[in-house]
């Protein structure tokens, strides 16, 4: 067994592609339309399917806005640098919700920031090979 995707209903999916390709760094893998069911798919992520785990962005068509609820947490991103990350995603628009600094109770260097639907994604310092 193995983790697919984690999928994230949008309102906008030319913004959402923009975001996760322009801001983090993905590559829309594919894109289709599904007209009997009012819905268009779009997966990205860092490396193919075959080997990856990617996110699956879901536009309902006509639905323009989601909540993303108290049950939802974050998606986590590896960086090499958590401070340069976060700098150049609020160049790039982004909204900041944590800036970049250690973990509350840890050493662990963490930012937030939100996706144009209002998801957060954590940016994570990547660990010194032990």
């Amino acid at each position: 067994m193995r983790l697919l995707h984690t999928m994230l209903r949008t309102g906008d999916l030319d913004r959402a592609i923009a975001f996760y390709t322009d801001v983090l760094g993905m590559k829309l893998l594919r894109r289709k339309d599904y007209p009997e069911g009012k819905f268009t798919l779009a997966f990205i992520g860092y490396g193919d399917e075959a080997d990856n785990t990617v996110i699956e962005l879901t536009y309902n068509w006509g639905v323009s806005q989601y909540e993303p609820g108290n049950a939802y947490g974050h998606i986590a991103i590896e960086v090499d640098d958590v401070y340069a990350a976060c700098a150049a995603a609020k160049t790039k628009g982004a909204r900041i919700v944590r800036d970049a600094g250690p973990m509350n109770a840890g050493k662990t260097v963490i930012a937030f920031i939100a996706d144009p639907d209002g998801y957060f994604i954590e940016l994570i310092g990547k660990k010194p090979a032990a």
